[in-house]
């Protein structure tokens, strides 16, 4: 006797936090997560918001909030998945301020196709300053709506040497290999191509330039080093096959004062079953 055949269902994914921190000297505070909030995999709607924090005059903000939603397109029969989050008024240690902070990941998928099309459409930095330096971040969303799968990625990396030198040399700030710190050669590993994607992840960068008229910052790709102060990360996105994580924002201290924060960020995406 036939029997029929299972019906597919889609799977949900979609979690956005507006902020996270941690001290670690002169005192300890330990991390915490503010505004977060996290998809069920039916679907569904969140949203969360945080104000006016302030840790030791050391972080502070006037507001996070963030929002996550996930609900089937009933006109062309797609599934939809959003994970937005906003930081803002950032001030930490009086070195580094910014108006609005955005992380911004979508997805969408039809039942039939392998993997959904991921876009970070609308992640943004608005007036950030660096040790009283105006600094502009410019994402390259462009080109990963173009390479919107995880697939379309890796066939573009592995397949067009010109997207492979251009995508190294981002990270790498357009210096030599040689001028590079240990430090991001270490944790962008690009250039084995045995362990490039070997896992079924891949981090880079949305980042496609970073500038500013002041010469005590040191630039690397996506990183700022701030001398005695710390290291500034910005648009580390962690590609995978059913989903795309955003770190907006990631600070590294370094100084008398040592922690961390990051923040907004999130994932979106999603994926079929069986």
């Amino acid at each position: 006797m036939a029997t029929d055949p299972i019906k597919k269902t889609y799977i949900y994914n979609a979690h956005a936090y507006g902020f996270s921190g941690a001290i670690d000297r002169p005192f300890a505070h330990s991390k915490e997560v503010h505004a977060g909030s996290a998809l069920p995999s039916t679907g569904g709607f969140e949203k969360a918001r945080a104000e006016n924090f302030r840790l030791q005059e050391v972080f502070t903000y006037g507001a996070a909030h963030t929002v996550v939603s996930g609900n089937k397109n009933e006109k062309d029969g797609s599934f939809n998945a959003l994970a937005s989050a906003t930081l803002e008024g950032l001030n930490i240690l009086d070195m580094v301020t910014a108006d609005r902070i955005v992380s911004r990941v979508s997805s969408k998928q039809y039942i039939d196709e392998p993997e959904p099309t991921v876009l970070t459409l609308g992640t943004r930095i608005e007036n950030l300053r660096i040790a009283g330096c105006a600094v502009q971040v410019e994402f390259d969303n462009d080109l990963f709506r173009r390479l919107g799968t995880f697939k379309s990625f890796l066939d573009e990396y592995n397949g067009n040497q010109q997207t492979r030198e251009m995508l190294q040399t981002r990270l790498l700030g357009n210096k030599p290999k040689s001028d590079v710190p240990e430090f991001l050669h270490q944790r962008y590993n690009w250039f084995d191509k045995d362990k490039f994607g070997a896992k079924g992840i891949v981090l880079c960068t949305l980042v496609k330039e970073i500038k500013t008229n002041c010469p005590e910052l040191q630039i690397y790709g996506n990183v700022v080093v701030v001398p005695q102060f710390g290291k500034i990360y910005f648009g580390e996105i962690h590609l995978q096959r059913d989903q795309r994580e955003l770190s907006t924002f990631r600070v590294e201290l370094g100084s008398a004062v040592g922690g961390s924060s990051n923040g907004p960020g999130g994932s979106g995406g999603g994926s079929t079953y069986p």
